[in-house]
């Protein structure tokens, strides 16, 4: 994908409004079961090496990465290798879907860490939140 191409999905995101929560309810859904399944790489070493190695179905980049240098990296790397690239708005919020809190008594995340790239190495179980968010990667 390139940087034209990426934000035109970007956009595309923002501009469908209700949908965009959609993919971003299914996109934490699958999220949710790869790391049940030890299918998620966190942080950037991981990521790259993931990504590098071909074993990547999809990566997630949070849009609110201070670190150009970073987004280029990962960005070049889904490019090179077809890996289908989505952003989500917050680090922190990205952080939480990928397990990097702690979850008190009532099961509401404390101690958010913020991640700013997670890739998808096994999706687990087929479900109808990947199927949404496979269409989502067709159509755009």
């Amino acid at each position: 994908m390139s940087e034209d191409g990426d934000q035109e999905m970007q956009e595309e995101v923002q501009a469908e409004g209700g949908e965009t929560s959609d993919i971003l309810t299914s996109l934490k859904e699958v999220l949710k079961k790869a790391l049940i399944h030890d299918g998620l790489a966190r942080g950037l070493h991981e990521c790259a090496k993931a990504l590098d190695k071909r074993q990547a179905h999809l990566c997630v980049l949070a849009q609110n990465c201070d670190e150009p240098a970073y987004v280029k990296l990962v960005e070049a790397l889904c490019a090179e290798h077809n890996i289908n690239l989505i952003k989500v708005p917050e680090a922190k919020q990205l952080g939480e879907w990928a397990g990097l809190c702690q979850l008190d008594k009532e099961g509401k995340p404390r101690k958010v860490v913020g991640c700013s790239c997670v890739v998808v190495k096994d999706f687990g179980p087929k479900s109808e939140a990947l199927n949404q968010l496979l269409e989502y990667f067709k159509r755009s």
